[in-house]
């Protein structure tokens, strides 16, 4: 049974990968190479043909991709001049001078290196993603930019899959343009769906069937309409719920397309002379990304990590070479995997090795700086509220009724923004980035609380607060007991239970209707 195979080869070399430190892909792809390899050895006799089945499951692990980075797809994350032109003109860049050289060296048409040349200057979304994840940077400056631009570089990758596929749509494709009407009933049945099987169904649903096999009914790409789908639904509270619910099953589905890559074929010499080429090219697209950050006035140590992230060649590349370029997709595959083997354990020293070379980085900065970017003091404040949601701003409009010196911090500079013109002292910050912890300055502060509704966030600032000197009094709200518990010990005073706390709130709202009627509350709280 070749299924069979297929899932011990696929698990036993992910899991050989994974323990080295690098991503499990880089073992699929291996998994299919070595599937082909035996495959061709009569004494051996494993059959490890590409069947229509597996070439259904990777197809459906494409469009479960990109069906979950439409969830994604959020404005505020892509309209900003460094997301948007950074990738805009690095991809324009890359295509303007990588297009010639692959004409010129390899001796293909124009048409095979203009596509090769797309494919290399994608990076990889996966990649980058767990690794900023891995290190608790998603929410921080310089990893919120480079998922901005690898959420453009899919736009860009999907464009291109739409025109090289060649498909003509019928006259019922003018439908699509009335499928934000369809955003309330989606939102209920996204609200109706709870959060067990039937979440996981309405993805499935969404993705494969209204959206890749309807758009491809009307003669639309179906990797367009996963895209679609989830885009309708990414400005929904729990759009991100139902990509994590996702996850797994969209990770499943893609080992079937890089073992079928691996299983189409071995790679010969010019594949790994072409692999080992675009590797070494690889740091002049790592500085072209640092120099358009900084272009843009980020400052060198964002430009850096930025850049870093982004020094790998991108899954997308195979997504769209298996469209446009199928002959090309052993050797690109190799390249993927090779850059993989060199992002990751750069991408892990990222913070030591700035520190080595930021003499030399600091002095291309620019003079101005980025508005998310400027350095943070707090004066003469006294009391610190980070995180300024709902619970946060509930909480500083009670305050600034008594006291004067009162600050919010927040990591989302739209919502920053919003509050300054309501009147209140609110400047960005984000408590996950380490620089501005050593930038800060807080002589009168007194008191903090941690309002995020990130438990990871609040833990770093409790921790980070301590570790740079303040002694005075951190409290924090949490809806669950160990995490209460967790931010005590990270260095807070004390961590009440929101519902808790909620319901001392209604009481004491009862006790103030009918006072010396009913005994005082007690507050519950984890310390």
């Amino acid at each position: 049974m070749p299924e069979a195979i297929w899932i011990s080869f696929a698990f036993g070399l992910g899991l050989l990968i994974k323990s080295v430190g690098l991503p499990p892909l880089v073992g699929y792809l291996a998994a299919g190479f070595v599937l082909s390899g035996l495959a061709s050895s009569p004494s051996i006799g494993i059959s490890a043909e590409p069947t229509a089945v597996l070439a259904h499951i990777a197809h459906l692990g494409v469009l479960l991709m990109l069906f979950t980075v439409g969830l994604k797809l959020k404005l505020k994350s892509v309209i900003s001049p460094e997301v948007i032109g950074g990738s805009l003109l690095h991809f324009a860049i890359t295509c303007f001078v990588f297009t010639p050289g692959l004409y010129l060296l390899m001796d293909v048409s124009w048409y095979v290196a203009f596509m090769l040349a797309v494919a290399l200057s994608f990076s990889s979304t996966v990649l980058a993603a767990k690794v900023l994840e891995n290190k608790r940077e998603l929410r921080a400056f310089h990893g919120r930019v480079s998922i901005g631009i690898l959420i453009m570089q899919d736009l860009i990758a999907l464009l291109v899959m739409s025109l090289a596929a060649g498909q003509t749509p019928s006259e019922w494709a003018l439908i699509v343009f009335g499928l934000p009407l369809l955003r309330p009933l989606l939102y209920k049945l996204l609200d109706a769906s709870g959060h067990d099987e039937l979440l996981v169904l309405l993805g499935l649903l969404l993705a494969l069937v209204i959206g890749g096999l309807g758009f491809q009914s009307v003669g639309l790409s179906s990797e367009l309409g996963a895209l679609v789908f989830g885009a309708i639904l990414a400005n929904h509270p729990r759009s991100q719920e139902l990509a994590k619910s996702l996850w797994s099953v969209k990770e499943i589905f893609l080992v079937g397309f890089f073992l079928q890559i691996g299983i189409g074929g071995l790679p010969d010499t010019n594949a790994i002379i072409f692999a080992v080429v675009a590797a070494l090219v690889l740091p002049i697209k790592g500085m072209l990304f640092f120099f358009l950050m900084l272009l843009f006035r980020l400052r060198a140590r964002s430009g850096f990590l930025t850049a870093l992230a982004l020094t790998n060649y991108s899954e997308f590349g195979l997504i769209v070479a298996s469209i446009a370029l199928p002959e090309w997709l052993v050797p690109l595959a190799i390249t993927v995997a090779l850059s993989f083997l060199i992002s990751a354990p750069l991408n892990r020293l990222a913070h030591p090795l700035y520190d080595r070379l930021s003499n030399r980085l600091v002095p291309f900065e620019s003079k101005q700086r980025h508005p998310d970017e400027l350095p943070i003091s707090l004066g003469d404040t006294r009391v610190l509220v980070m995180g300024m949601g709902r619970t946060g701003t509930a909480a500083y409009d009670w305050l600034k009724i008594s006291e004067a010196r009162l600050m919010g911090l927040d990591s989302d500079l739209a919502k920053v923004m919003r509050h300054q013109k309501e009147g209140r002292n609110v400047v960005y910050a984000d408590a996950e980035d380490k620089t501005f912890w050593e930038a800060l300055h807080m002589p009168s502060l007194d008191a903090v609380i941690l309002a995020m509704s990130d438990i990871e966030a609040k833990l770093i600032a409790a921790k980070k607060l301590r570790k740079y000197g303040f002694t005075g009094y951190i409290v924090a709200h949490s809806m669950f007991e160990d995490e209460a518990r967790s931010i005590c010990e990270a260095g807070a005073d004390e961590a009440y239970l929101t519902m808790s706390e909620t319901g001392v709130a209604l009481a004491s709202h009862l006790l103030e209707r009918s006072p010396g009627t009913m005994p005082a509350p007690v507050s519950d709280k984890a310390s």
